[in-house]
């Protein structure tokens, strides 16, 4: 049976490489969300995690690390969240990293704590995109036809539709929706209130909300209380 996160509705995403102030961070970690997941496409250190980690531990909530630089990878987090990026065209974003870390620090891999995600990334003009070369002009069946791979023929635990700083086509997350059986259906991308953090909610089962904490926090917060009391429309 594939691990689901049934509790997480609502995530804020940290970058360890972006300034955060305390009372920011306070807000953020008692706002009522399920949980923190740390992560970001570049400038992330071993350095800067373990300083983000040692202040979201002060406040009792979950708190889980996406991994994107093995160089990177601390202890004690209580989730390591693997991305797998179904539509690059280099292996090495599906299976190859993957391969390495598996050699490196095999017999320190903590299996249990570990949740592989299907990641779609959707916005061609991201970081994650430009960094991994994914295939981001995908239709809507396009990016259905890899989810299906996630969630039928991998058992994934979790589909990631990644916009990563642009709002994304919900007509393709819908689709998309509308075909994932089994797999937690992550949205993550431009985000910058309540609206927008209705529309997802109302299609996936987490939605992770990052960039518009730098940008605007009290419309952070507010996404909250918007993602919860939204109900999932049913299909």
């Amino acid at each position: 049976m594939r691990q689901k996160i049934q509790p997480w509705r609502h995530v804020f995403k940290l970058d360890p490489d972006r300034e955060l102030g305390d009372r920011e961070l306070e807000a953020v970690c008692l706002s009522g969300t399920d949980a923190i997941l740390v992560g970001g496409s570049t400038g992330v250190t071993y350095e800067n995690t373990v300083a983000l980690l040692a202040r979201v531990r002060q406040y009792e909530l979950p708190c889980a690390m996406e991994i994107s630089d093995l160089e990177a990878v601390v202890p004690g987090f209580d989730l390591y969240m693997i991305p797998m990026v179904l539509n690059s065209p280099d292996t090495d974003w599906i299976l190859g990293h993957h391969r390495r870390a598996i050699e490196r620090y095999g017999s320190l891999i903590p299996w249990e704590q570990l949740l592989t995600e299907g990641y779609i990334v959707l916005n061609g003009d991201s970081s994650v995109a430009r960094l991994t070369g994914a295939d981001s002009s995908l239709s809507g069946d396009g990016a259905a036809a890899y989810a299906q791979i996630a969630d039928k023929l991998m058992s994934l635990p979790v589909v990631y539709l990644e916009y990563s700083g642009a709002f994304g086509d919900m007509n393709t997350v819908r689709t998309v929706r509308e075909t994932v059986e089994h797999s937690q259906l992550f949205y993550g991308g431009g985000i910058t209130g309540v609206a927008e953090a209705g529309q997802a909610a109302a299609l996936c089962d987490t939605v992770v909300v990052g960039n518009v904490i730098y940008q605007n926090l009290q419309q952070a917060l507010l996404t909250v209380q918007a993602v919860k009391q939204t109900p999932q429309i049913e299909f």
